[in-house]
């Protein structure tokens, strides 16, 4: 299966991910607008690391007694407030933390089935669940995303034109064909024009199915080769 580009350097941060520096718009624990402070002081919103993930199984680590590192992390008493008694968000608490927060501003909520796919991105131990840095994670690349939205959304309307929307995909170093770019508009507009929500999940998919790829690509060939089950993993899971 070849793919026609993975955009940005091989080896450098995910697209879709908020530039070096990038304040977190809207986030809870924070002033609204301002950049939120991870650990040791440093802002979040910044370039992630390599590959763009969180440590395999998401949590934290710790010992028996000890506080958990994230404890002075300002999100940290937000994770806490929302997550379930298992220590992670599923679809429906993350939903309601993105409303409650005001994350989207004077756009429409997201919907159940994009907070689905946008733990499904983070999700590698497949338990439809978010722990703590994957919570953390997600916010930073939501960010970015809307960053990027709100360039093209000159008029604050929510949506963005077909163009726009190739515009977008473009600007975050996607490097998608014509032909894969015509099929995310069809699959994407509503009315002939994309919302915030459906842009997101765009997004979202763009991330998860260039990761999945890339990992395999060990060769940087830009082709690999699936077995079916393997496929239908990469393709369903989001």
């Amino acid at each position: 299966m070849a793919y026609p580009g993975y955009g940005g350097q091989y080896g450098g941060p995910m697209p879709g991910m908020p530039a070096q520096g990038m304040p977190m718009q809207g986030m809870p624990g924070g002033h609204m607008g301002g950049p939120m402070q991870g650990h040791m002081g440093v802002p979040m919103g910044g370039a992630p690391p390599q590959r763009g993930y969180a440590p395999y199984g998401g949590g934290y680590p710790g010992t028996y007694g000890a506080p958990p590192p994230a404890a002075n992390d300002p999100m940290w008493s937000y994770f806490t407030a929302i997550a379930g008694q298992d220590g992670e968000i599923d679809a429906e608490e993350l939903q309601r933390c993105l409303t409650q927060s005001g994350f989207t501003g004077s756009y429409s909520p997201f919907s159940l089935e994009t907070c689905r796919i946008m733990i499904a991105m983070l999700d590698r131990d497949f338990t439809g669940k978010m722990g703590f840095n994957e919570f953390k994670d997600l916010f930073a690349a939501l960010s970015g995303w809307k960053q990027n939205f709100m360039m093209f959304d000159q008029d604050r309307s929510g949506t963005v034109e077909p163009h726009e929307m190739t515009q977008a995909v473009n600007a975050m170093g996607y490097r998608v064909s014509p032909q894969g770019l015509n099929a995310i508009i069809k699959r994407y507009n509503k009315g002939g024009r994309i919302y915030f929500d459906d842009y997101v999940a765009c997004c979202v998919k763009l991330r998860a199915l260039t990761e999945n790829f890339r990992r395999r690509d060990t060769m940087h060939q830009g082709a690999v080769t699936f077995q079916y089950d393997d496929f239908i993993l990469c393709t369903m899971a989001i």
